[in-house]
C-alpha cells in the first residue's frame, strides 16, 4: 500500500450521491429530479399507506367478511409434554403455578394459560391455572396429581 493507493475500509463510507436542488451548474437543479407538477414534485408530501395513485385501493374493494367478537378471550395453551419437560429438567417439582409458568416463559403476565391433553404426564402435579382441557384434566388426576381452576 502506497500513498497514491490509500482508501476507507469497504463499507465505512457511505456515499451520499448526487446533491440535488443546488443550482443548474450541478446538473441536478431546477427541479432536483422531482420533475414537472403533481403532488410528488411539492415539499411536504407523503403518501398515504394504501394509496394505489387514485385507484380505488385494494382495502376498499374487497368486501368485509366475519366480525370480531369483542368478548373472546384468547388462552395460551401449555401442552402436558411441556409440564413433563419442565419436571424432567427439575424446574418444577410438585406445584404448578401461573407464576411457575411465566417464570418459565411458557407464558406472560398478561395471559391467560389453558392445560391441553397433548403428550404424556407420569409426574404427580398440582396445577393451578385459569383453564383446562377433559383430556389434560383427567391426565392430570390418573398420573395422581389435582387440577384447580383460578
Amino acid at each position: 500500500m502506497t500513498l497514491n493507493n490509500l482508501q476507507p475500509a469497504k463499507g465505512s463510507v457511505k456515499t451520499q450521491g448526487k446533491r440535488v436542488g443546488r443550482g443548474q451548474g450541478s446538473g441536478k437543479g431546477g427541479t432536483a429530479t422531482r420533475g414537472h407538477k403533481g403532488a410528488k414534485s411539492r415539499s411536504g408530501y407523503s403518501r398515504k399507506v394504501g394509496f394505489e395513485g387514485g385507484q380505488m385501493p385494494l382495502q376498499r374493494r374487497v368486501p368485509k367478511f366475519g366480525f370480531t367478537n369483542i368478548n373472546r378471550k384468547e388462552y395460551v395453551g401449555v401442552n402436558l409434554h411441556k409440564l413433563q419437560e419442565l419436571v424432567d429438567n427439575k424446574k418444577i417439582s410438585d406445584t404448578v403455578t401461573f407464576d411457575i409458568l411465566v417464570e418459565n416463559r411458557l407464558a406472560r403476565k398478561n395471559d391467560l394459560v389453558k392445560i391441553l391433553g397433548s403428550g404424556e404426564l407420569t409426574a404427580k402435579l398440582n396445577v393451578k391455572v385459569h383453564k383446562f382441557t377433559a383430556t389434560a384434566k383427567a391426565a392430570i388426576e390418573k398420573a395422581g396429581g389435582s387440577a384447580e381452576m383460578l
